[in-house]
């Protein structure tokens, strides 16, 4: 979990698309993983996009850059990028974001606003850490975990 993980949004790379992009490269090369080109320029859309991205949204965009690009192709950049942590993929509306903080294995709950669809991650060390101790006092042991909260985000309220 990362160092600031308090009670409050941690906002690493947030609205820095390029920042993110370094971020997941460098974690690469640390890790010995090859970022592909495809696979980067995957990353790239997801981090531009500022908002969870559906694949056939990504799949569109690549083949207005390259023409064949094919929804296996995306879907393997996209399972490579998730399996590494470096993006989030939103179960409930089926759409993918990129991660805060790539460098780190964590679980994080989201805020997704139904109105304008933005995912807020929260990176809390204690919802974390709840979650686990409930999961042992039933003798559970969680392999995954994927908070999605709905509701309307600070922005869309004021109307």
């Amino acid at each position: 979990m990362s160092k600031q993980a308090t009670g409050k949004f941690h906002t690493h790379h947030e609205g820095d698309p390029q920042g993110f992009v370094d971020a997941v490269s460098h974690a690469s090369e640390e890790r010995g993983l090859r970022l592909t080109p495809l696979r980067k320029e995957v990353l790239e859309l997801v981090a531009a996009a500022g908002k969870p991205v559906k694949a056939y949204d990504l799949l569109d965009q690549l083949r207005e850059r390259h023409g064949n690009a094919a929804p296996p192709t995306v879907y393997r950049a996209l399972d490579f990028l998730l399996e590494q942590g470096f993006i989030h993929k939103l179960e409930s509306i089926n759409a993918f974001v990129s991660c805060h903080h790539p460098a780190e294995a964590h679980q994080v709950p989201f805020l997704i606003c139904d109105v304008c669809s933005s995912a807020q991650e929260v990176c809390d060390a204690r919802v974390a850490a709840l979650i686990e101790s409930q999961a042992e006092s039933f003798g559970f042991r969680p392999q995954a975990q994927t908070l999605e909260v709905h509701g309307v985000c600070k922005n869309c309220s004021k109307g």
